[in-house]
């Protein structure tokens, strides 16, 4: 049913933000805990520090979700079973794929899922 499905596009996109992710991680700025020392950073400078260092610690959490997400996809692939909603088991539309290769359900479930 799915054989219109361009699976190897999608893997290569897959492939491609996972590689950018993974790159980003080793070229991660040092998190080293936020000096104390006012004399030499001044009290909003260090509040900015940590503000900055707490945005990278979020960023890195949603580039680790992404990661997850991407494997499973790739999993996915390798089974079969790409291109069809881990809920309901209906086809993911192309469109939605195409925006966003790791997306694991149909719009029709992931609707459902943010009213909850």
């Amino acid at each position: 049913m799915r054989d219109k499905l361009d699976i190897e596009y999608f893997r290569k996109r897959l492939e491609e933000r996972r590689a950018v992710i993974m790159a980003g991680k080793e070229t991660k700025k040092d998190e080293n805990p936020v000096e104390l020392d006012q004399g030499r950073l001044g009290r909003l400078s260090r509040m900015d520090a940590m503000q900055q260092q707490e945005m990278a610690r979020a960023a890195d959490r949603l580039n680790d979700l992404e990661l997850q997400r991407i494997e499973t996809a790739l999993r996915r692939m390798d089974a079969g079973e790409y291109g069809y909603c881990v809920v309901c088991d209906e086809e993911i539309a192309e469109g939605r794929l195409r925006f966003d290769p790791s997306v694991p359900t149909c719009i029709s479930c992931a609707r459902k899922a943010e009213t909850k």
